[in-house]
């Protein structure tokens, strides 16, 4: 699957108890460009800070409470990061995706795109 300039997109679909960084770890040469990346403290992890730099991609994510040394951040940026957690709320009123209903991954993000398609032509 490729998006509209040729390069491929590719879904991942982990397992519940996989840490948060670890799914995106596994997925960071699939980042479209990018100038920054917005992630809540699930995402604070050495490696995929680096692995963001690497990519010339600007981590903006919060340092777990544990952190000895805490990394700074854009607060106003992080702020924006509300829209995302917005559109998990809505996908998440469809039964069908709260409680992942099917068991097929493939079944799965068709009906996470039917719901997103639904939602943005609701919200027109």
């Amino acid at each position: 699957m490729c998006d509209g300039q040729g390069r491929p997109q590719v879904l991942l679909l982990s397992e519940g108890q996989m840490s948060d960084y670890k799914g995106a770890a596994l997925m960071l040469d699939a980042l479209p460009p990018a100038k920054e990346l917005l992630g809540d403290r699930g995402y604070d992890a050495n490696g995929f800070r680096d692995g963001l730099a690497e990519r010339g991609i600007t981590a903006c994510i919060p340092s777990k409470a544990n952190r000895k040394i805490p990394i700074p951040h854009d607060r106003v940026l992080y702020r924006q990061r509300h829209k995302i957690e917005n559109m998990f709320g809505k996908l998440k009123d469809w039964r069908r995706i709260h409680t992942r209903y099917n068991r097929c991954a493939h079944t799965f993000f068709s009906a996470i795109c039917i719901a997103a398609t639904v939602i943005f032509w609701i919200n027109q």
